[in-house]
């Protein structure tokens, strides 16, 4: 099985029922799976294109077939792993979609372009109000709002105190920059 899991490393195996919780993680986060069904166990409903299952003890060409393919439909992109942002404004996740303003566009397409990494409250000023000096306490009332838009997608804005912001998903662990620092949960 170690061959398997590192042959496919997108498809995360997950024992069914035994790593229930685990599943409903995979889920929120958009992460492919490939649930390993105990012989006696009754599979659960596959909730979107990037779950299959297979029962076991399952021969490897199987296993193999299968995170291949959910590799494939990930990178297809039939549903993205990332957001998206297209040039009218309309941000997409997970097969949700929320229209922005011109101002919630620009913060947001800097918060995609380094997804899950620190952006600096300098660079995201910058981009939504290009030439402003005095716009820091604007973005504090664009992150709130978008915040609100975003959530309902299963995105997070996290703040990294007196630094800036990550974009996330709602289900990752507390981020941390490369300094150690944890961000304050909003």
């Amino acid at each position: 099985m170690t061959a398997v899991r590192s042959a496919i490393m997108a498809v995360e195996l997950v024992h069914w029922p035994a790593e229930a919780e685990h599943l409903d993680k995979l889920r929120a986060e958009g992460t492919p799976r490939l649930l390993l069904v105990e012989d006696d166990a009754i599979p659960p409903e596959v909730t979107d294109c990037l779950e299959d299952w297979v029962r076991i003890p399952a021969m490897e060409r199987d296993i193999l077939a299968r995170t291949a393919t959910l590799t494939s439909r990930a990178v297809r992109g039939e549903v993205s792993l990332r957001p998206e942002l297209d040039s009218a404004g309309i941000l997409r996740y997970r097969g949700d979609w929320v229209s922005l303003g011109p101002v919630d566009t620009a913060i947001a397409r800097a918060l995609i372009e380094r997804f899950g990494e620190l952006v600096e409250r300098d660079d995201l000023v910058a981009r939504a109000w290009p030439g402003a000096s005095d716009a820091r306490n604007n973005l504090d009332v664009q992150i709130m709002r978008l915040r609100r838009r975003l959530a309902p997608l299963g995105l997070r804005i996290r703040t990294v105190r007196s630094h800036g912001y990550v974009l996330g998903t709602a289900s990752q662990p507390t981020f941390r920059d490369r300094a150690g620092r944890a961000d304050s949960v909003q």
